[in-house]
């Protein structure tokens, strides 16, 4: 292996350590709440590991379970009254939403100066913008992990494999945003030779959702390879990259686990700091 490891895991410790130490300068901790509707164990497990995480900082945890036959309606009631709360600085509904609830709607009913997930379409009109605002986290977490490790973006070539508006198009904003100044290529599936595409950018990242799609012949040798893929494949999580072939040929990759996914967590973490300190003035 070649690759400098880019590890998520030791930036997520260094964010949390830095929230960590904002929070205990605060009159009162933020407020973080969450809204967990069903039974799904996947959405249990992040969610649990979300509030343990705000609690290692020492942000308050205002969690509401909710059962899966409650009403679109009902749901809204419920946000509604984090919304009115002053003591909620930060609201996540967990996504995927069961049945036939819908999740944009449940998001765009937070109040955006709350929405810590960044996804409101007032948040992602202020991206567009180049405004300040809260921002996605799993792209907020790649822009960290860039920055963490030195690894110049400005005048650099991004492509930016999927075009979701949870990844793909936020980061490609991200990337090509004052400050960053990268020129970015937003690629998808349907790309016409993508892997000659793909061998054109000093950094690229895998947002596509297919498991080691991304293989040697996508990437130029020194290039930066950030992996936010999640993927089960027999019982084993990999990413969008075929990690191995990848590795001998990257200058820098990110792991599926440890890579970009803790980064996720703690991106939360600094949104709802940021939302609480915005709210406070």
């Amino acid at each position: 292996m070649t690759a400098t490891i880019l590890d998520g895991k030791a930036v997520a410790a260094r964010v949390k350590e830095e929230v960590a130490a904002a929070v205990a300068e605060m009159p009162t901790p933020p407020g973080l709440a969450t809204v967990l509707v069903g039974d799904d164990p996947a959405s249990h497990a992040y969610v649990r590991g979300k509030r343990n995480d705000a609690a290692e900082v020492g942000i308050r945890s205002i969690h509401h379970e909710l059962d899966a036959s409650i009403t679109q309606e009902e749901l809204h009631r419920v946000i509604d009254q984090l919304n009115a709360d002053d003591g909620v600085d930060g609201i996540l509904v967990q996504l995927p939403l069961p049945g036939d609830l819908d999740g944009e709607a449940a998001v765009e009913r937070i109040d955006p100066g709350k929405d810590v997930d960044g996804l409101h379409p007032y948040n992602l009109g202020r991206l567009v913008l180049d405004k300040p605002g809260l921002r996605p986290c799993t792209p907020s977490g790649v822009m960290r992990i860039l920055d963490h490790y030195g690894i110049p973006v400005a005048g650099k070539r991004a492509v930016v494999i999927g075009r979701s508006f949870l990844v793909g198009r936020p980061l490609a904003l991200m990337l090509a945003a004052r400050g960053a100044d990268a020129t970015v290529t937003l690629a998808h599936s349907r790309t016409a030779d993508l892997p000659d595409l793909a061998r054109s950018a000093d950094i690229l990242v895998a947002a596509v959702g297919v498991p080691r799609m991304v293989t040697a012949e996508y990437v130029a040798p020194g290039a930066t390879v950030v992996d936010v893929g999640i993927n089960r494949v027999d019982g084993k999580l990999v990413g969008d990259v075929a990690f191995d072939e990848v590795a001998e040929v990257a200058g820098a990759i990110t792991p599926v686990p440890g890579g970009v996914g803790p980064m996720t967590r703690a991106m939360l973490l600094v949104n709802t700091l940021q939302a609480a300190a915005s709210r406070r003035g």
